[in-house]
């Protein structure tokens, strides 16, 4: 059975820090905290976990901290985790045992995060992140914010899940560093320019970030769901200015470099429905259902679960299709079976049907 470095970069994470640990104690074979700067009770309950705890000064580069984390490993694989990160009771199990049965010559297994869960505790936003690597490839890590991993060879997609449950968050730091690297002169990869542009568009320097974001698609570096990340949010920025033609235009935009994920169908249908091309709209909310779930770049489930069906039981609605409304209805609330808008529609539509009888 293989066995596990588990790596992680720390500051001031009393708050969180058990929770996470507590998840993978008995999962891994080795704790590594590498603590940056920690003022509070960090690394005095770490002590209570491990012994091996690394002290890295922080240089505003998390590509380097990651690294030095990696360095301290001794197991066959390592994998890596923030503090805000917990491994449910069930992934726990798929993680041991994933333990027994991967294949040793794999390089890399990469894991669903669950960057987002909504008001319910439901799962909102999905990522696809490499988790697990084996140390003896010595894969690193590249970029000061938003670093990546380096990942070839044999990869294995496992069915492991990792749920990412913040407390705090300092919006302000990424955008910092950014700056302090533009500032020294330091030119931008294509993806440092992605990532800075949707860090300007958090803070809603809406300009900025559209003049960044056209920067990263001229480049013509970016993959496929960059590309086609960078043209919806591009439409938010236009959309926040109140340009609606340019949003448009930058929803389309994303056509050019793949087929068509399940938020620009959406966005697509919500242009005509606000038309009130009614059947039109039918067809793209239609669409964002019968796309195929990616594996790659982040997935926002409610674009093909939920939202195209209530859409889709308004436009029927329009149309006084109202059995095909309800029973959109009632799919949207197969997902979201406690949301006010829903059971409201459902009462509705009840009406409508047994209006008369």
């Amino acid at each position: 059975m293989l066995t596990i470095s588990l790596c992680m970069i720390v500051k001031d994470e009393e708050s969180i820090i058990e929770r996470c640990l507590d998840s993978v104690l008995h999962v891994v074979d080795e704790i590594n905290i590498i603590d940056t700067g920690s003022t509070d009770r960090t690394k005095e309950i770490v002590q209570n976990y491990t012994a091996r705890i690394f002290d890295f000064a922080w240089c505003d580069d998390f590509a380097k901290a990651r690294n030095f984390s990696f360095q301290q490993a001794t197991k066959d694989y390592i994998l890596w985790l923030d503090a805000d990160d917990v491994l449910t009771t069930e992934h726990q199990q798929k993680l041991l045992q994933l333990k027994k049965s991967l294949n040793p010559h794999t390089d890399a297994v990469s894991m669903n995060y669950y960057v987002l869960l909504d008001e319910n505790g439901e799962i909102d936003t999905i990522e696809q992140r490499c988790r697990l690597v084996k140390r003896s490839r010595n894969f690193q890590w590249q970029g000061a914010v938003h670093e990546s991993l380096r990942v070839d060879g044999r990869l294995y997609h496992s069915d492991v899940a990792i749920t990412h449950l913040p407390l705090k968050k300092d919006t302000d730091r990424n955008i910092r560093i950014y700056e302090g690297l533009k500032a020294a002169g330091h030119l931008f990869s294509a993806r440092e320019t992605f990532h800075y542009a949707n860090e300007l568009k958090s803070h809603r320097r809406f300009l900025e970030a559209i003049n960044q974001y056209n920067s990263f698609l001229d480049s013509a570096l970016g993959s496929a769901e960059e590309n086609i990340e960078a043209c919806l949010n591009l439409a938010d920025c236009y959309q926040h200015l109140q340009d609606s033609t340019q949003a448009t235009q930058s929803v389309l935009q994303s056509l050019l470099y793949d087929q068509p994920r399940p938020e620009t169908c959406c966005r697509i249908g919500r242009y005509f429905m606000e038309q009130l091309k009614n059947k039109e709209a039918i067809y793209w909310y239609s669409q964002a259902l019968q796309q195929p779930s990616t594996t790659l770049g982040i997935h926002k489930r409610a674009y093909s679960t939920w939202m195209p069906h209530l859409q889709l039981s308004m436009l029927y609605d329009r149309l006084g299709l109202y059995e095909n409304a309800q029973e959109h209805n009632e799919a949207a609330r197969r997902y979201k079976p406690n949301d006010k808008r829903i059971l409201d529609t459902k009462k509705y539509l009840y009406q409508r049907l047994n209006k008369g009888k």
